[in-house]
């Protein structure tokens, strides 16, 4: 059984002379939902308007569930652009039959499964709405519906939450949520770090057509943690009464920041706290944002490169 619900080699894209792609290998794992990201410009599109076959490689391959990406796949796969593409001039319920039927759904199945998810929205009166008529974020719901009406085995969204308010992003995210669990293997793309970590499991991060890391969620942020702890306490700490032999960062009113050695670790560091009549209430690691990985990894490449030019 495979393990990847798509498998990249060596794949390249060029336009004119800007490199889209550089030769990557990527495997996106099946039933998870996976992280794309990187800045704007990095190729995250090119790489999904190749899995979509919207644009075909300069080089390398694509493979589909084990198979060569192939016409049939069209059908497996849900794309949700992040420039949306509803007709602004015709009715909800008459586009959404439209766009069911394209991807092989008979009319009479379109509408009953239109019908579940416009239950499930709460919004059974848009039907008769024409697309100009709604909001940005209601727009996004039925791009949504569009999106996923024919049960695809690979669901793709860029940017999802662009436009949406706090309660309708918590809803797509509850739904992107069921849809892993019933088994949609997901791609989310998006410049946006800090919604990756809530949601996805796996990522891999894109800058300038290169890998740079890719992985576990947690396993990079566990990779490049700088050994760094915050203790919340109760009690007169004052500087000379700071445990020696450990590194003070920060020093707040009721936390402390410490940077620990390889040698140290946070249970000596909470005895000799306690050793100067403080109460501890907390102690937590710190672990790196993804975008503070991200911004780090990409300076070392730019120093390296350019150390390479010099040479």
């Amino acid at each position: 059984m495979q393990d990847h619900i798509v498998k990249a080699e060596k794949l390249a894209k060029t336009f004119d002379k800007n490199v889209a792609l550089n030769s990557i290998d990527l495997n996106i794992p099946k039933g998870k939902i996976f992280g794309l990201l990187g800045p704007n410009g990095a190729g995250k599109t090119t790489f999904i308007r190749l899995i979509t076959q919207i644009f075909s490689p300069d080089s390398g391959q694509l493979f589909f569930d084990g198979q060569p990406l192939s016409k049939s796949n069209i059908y497996d796969i849900g794309y949700m652009p992040e420039e949306r593409g509803l007709y602004k001039k015709m009715k909800v319920g008459e586009q959404l039959v439209y766009l069911s039927q394209l991807r092989n759904l008979s009319a009479k199945e379109a509408r009953n499964r239109i019908k579940h998810w416009f239950e499930k929205f709460e919004i059974e009166d848009w039907w008769t709405k024409k697309v100009e008529e709604l909001s940005k974020g209601m727009q996004q719901k039925i791009q949504f519906v569009a999106t996923v009406i024919h049960d695809p085995k690979l669901l793709i969204l860029d940017e999802p939450f662009s436009g949406l308010d706090p309660v309708n992003t918590n809803l797509i995210t509850n739904e992107i949520n069921e849809l892993q669990k019933k088994g949609t293997s997901i791609v989310f793309s998006t410049h946006r770090m800090e919604q990756v970590e809530q949601i996805c499991e796996d990522i891999v991060l894109i800058n300038k057509g290169n890998i740079v890391l890719e992985g576990s969620v947690a396993d990079i942020k566990n990779q490049f943690k700088a050994n760094h702890y915050l203790i919340q306490f109760e009690g007169q700490l004052t500087p000379e009464n700071i445990p020696r032999g450990f590194k003070l960062l920060d020093q707040q009113e009721k936390t402390l920041k410490f940077e620990l050695t390889d040698h140290q670790n946070s249970n000596e560091l909470i005895r000799a706290l306690i050793n100067h009549q403080v109460e501890i209430h907390g102690v937590t690691e710190i672990l790196p944002s993804l975008n503070e990985i991200f911004i780090n990894e990409v300076k070392k490449k730019f120093i390296h490169q350019n150390d390479l030019k010099d040479e």
